[in-house]
């Protein structure tokens, strides 16, 4: 049953929401790169990826510590996930602000497997930001049902999209070479 402050909620996370995506949205198809003048933004992407290792790592003990009701611990986990997905949505921002979006330009058979991986990534990724939120409302109002229930979709579409983060950069290190 929803409550007053459920709903109140529910809209303060859809609005954040939309205005993310609508920020990313602008920010890689809508804006021209600025010029990094210094060599730092080029690390962004290898930071981005170690962002997501990290992420995919706290993701997995986090779920093993509640699995073993270590409650604590789940949380501590659970939070330091948060806080790297976050680290990581303020380094990507950076980089595709200094340096813009990143082609692929490989050609074979990689090339449908890399869009395949992409563009599972980027539908999974726009609605795990409301999940995300939501799965904590609830954990932090202690409705622990509606936590479960929310977490319960939340942990696979998040780990999913922390590890294809992580396959992206390797593709496009392995072969991206023009």
């Amino acid at each position: 049953m929803k409550t007053n402050n459920d709903s109140k909620a529910y809209a303060v996370i859809a609005l954040v929401s939309v205005a993310v995506l609508l920020f990313l949205t602008w920010l890689i198809y809508g804006k021209e790169a600025g010029v990094a003048h210094d060599h730092w933004a080029s690390w962004l992407p290898a930071v981005n990826s170690l962002l997501n290792a990290t992420t995919t790592i706290l993701l997995i003990l986090g779920y093993t510590a509640i699995r073993a009701k270590n409650k604590q611990r789940h949380i501590k986990l659970m939070l330091s996930a948060t806080l790297t997905s976050g680290l990581f949505l303020v380094s990507y921002i950076t980089y595709h602000h200094f340096q813009g979006d990143t082609k692929f330009v490989a050609e074979g058979v990689v090339r449908p497997i890399y869009f395949a991986i992409l563009i599972s990534h980027i539908v999974l990724s726009i609605p795990l930001v409301p999940m995300v939120f939501t799965t904590l409302y609830h954990a932090f109002n202690k409705n622990y049902e509606k936590h479960k229930w929310m977490a319960k979709k939340t942990f696979p579409i998040w780990l999913y999209v922390s590890v294809t983060g992580v396959l992206i950069y390797v593709f496009l290190k392995l072969f991206n070479h023009s």
